[in-house]
């Protein structure tokens, strides 16, 4: 938003068109939590902030998608239930989309039927559960409510280390972030591993004679025929035209002309993403992460 605003861009015109994307984990009311927290702070920051005007301003819109990292290959129709939770907790948190994931994505691409379960159980949530007939249904619960202002504040905390650090483009050239996301990592793993953490079928009520799923296999074939679609693209474009706008976009990024109508330009004379991207390598070069020590 601040980059925005410092652009020149008024908040109310383009903020409404902003939503974003969360995960959904598996403890269930931390989680309906985080979403409460999310909407409460980001409708505080605009309003207080950026003196947003416009209601729409105000109102967090985002899609959920459940956790993959929590899907197991050990035991994999446990997937189902924890997949379940998960689309539960974005609903009663209020999210405005969803996505749930296959009971075999730990293992591979999801099978045609392992993707049709998962979708049947975002619309059991939506249909049969009644969670979606009323706005934040768990609303005033004590425990709830806590947790909530316990997130919000957790997370306002972390918003002014990364603002006292210079902004989270700083925070990342840093460091910082990657280093809270690995230290958080770390201690998972270690409270699986004591099994003070239980993953079910994995550090505890492990099934030792597991019948193999059957997965999805892909040949090499779809990479053979997408590699075929390319050649014939390149052979059948206008290539003058490719350089052209190519040409015009390194030109572009070397200034700070907003670069999407360069980028547009490019798309429609069929310039690929890779050659895209390597005209902008060319001026800006690649990031190379500072390790964390």
């Amino acid at each position: 938003m601040q980059w925005g605003v410092d652009a020149g861009l008024d908040v109310d015109d383009f903020v409404p068109r902003i939503s974003f994307f969360f995960n959904a984990h598996s403890d269930f009311f931390e989680e309906i939590a985080k979403y409460r927290a999310a909407r409460k702070i980001w409708a505080h920051a605009m309003r207080d902030r950026f003196g947003a005007k416009d209601e729409r301003s105000w109102k967090l819109r985002f899609h959920s998608q459940t956790a993959g990292v929590s899907l197991t290959a050990q035991q994999p129709y446990n997937n189902v239930v924890r997949t379940a939770l998960q689309a539960l907790s974005a609903v009663l948190g209020g999210t405005n989309s969803l996505h749930t994931n296959s009971l075999d994505e730990a293992l591979a691409l999801p099978t045609a039927e392992a993707a049709t379960l998962a979708l049947r159980t975002q619309q059991i949530v939506a249909h049969e559960s009644g969670v979606a007939n009323i706005v934040d249904p768990l609303g005033g619960s004590y425990f709830v409510e806590r947790l909530t202002k316990d997130m919000e504040d957790g997370a306002r905390a972390y918003f002014d280390t990364i603002d006292r650090m210079g902004g989270m483009v700083e925070a990342i050239e840093r460091g910082f972030p990657q280093k809270e996301i690995a230290e958080a990592s770390y201690r998972f793993q270690q409270a699986v591993e004591r099994k003070e953490k239980i993953i079910v079928g994995v550090n505890d009520f492990v099934q030792e004679d597991e019948a193999p799923i059957e997965i999805l296999y892909i040949d090499e074939s779809a990479g053979d025929t997408q590699l075929a679609k390319l050649e014939k693209l390149k052979k059948t474009r206008d290539a003058d035209r490719v350089t052209r706008t190519l040409d015009a976009l390194k030109d572009a990024a070397q200034t700070r002309e907003n670069l999407m109508p360069r980028i547009l330009d490019a798309v429609r004379a069929y310039a690929t993403v890779g050659e895209m991207c390597d005209a902008l390598r060319e001026v800006w070069g690649e990031y190379e992460e500072v390790p964390i020590i």
